[in-house]
């Protein structure tokens, strides 16, 4: 298993979801800011939104199990292989992630309970 890079590429405000539906104030995600990055692999990095992390944990986990030689979805998706780019599931301010895949070999830091 490989580690995935995931780098927060920009985060967003929909004005105009967010006059209809959000509170007063409401601005970007507070969490996170572009340019942030993180490595995962079969865990939620830590400092990662647990929101975020739901979104996109399928792609790192297809990316870090050799999906980094093709394409997903049949090619009719990201042009190059070992790239998804990826939001998390907010609707009023999602944050837009850029997934790759990495030849860092992903290391075991906990023990198994059986």
């Amino acid at each position: 298993m490989k580690k995935v890079k995931i780098t927060v590429l920009k985060t967003t405000l929909d004005k105009e979801l967010a006059q209809e539906y959000g509170i007063e104030g409401l601005t970007a995600c507070p969490m996170l800011k572009a340019g942030d990055v993180f490595y995962a692999d079969y865990a939620k990095p830590e400092g990662l939104c647990d929101e975020a992390w739901k979104a996109i944990y399928q792609y790192v986990f297809a990316l870090a199990h050799g999906a980094d030689k093709e394409l997903f979805y049949y090619g009719d998706w990201i042009k190059k292989p070992g790239i998804a780019i990826c939001s998390c599931n907010d609707g009023l301010r999602p944050v837009i992630f850029k997934l790759e895949a990495t030849d860092e070999e992903s290391q075991i830091d906990y023990t198994p309970v059986r």
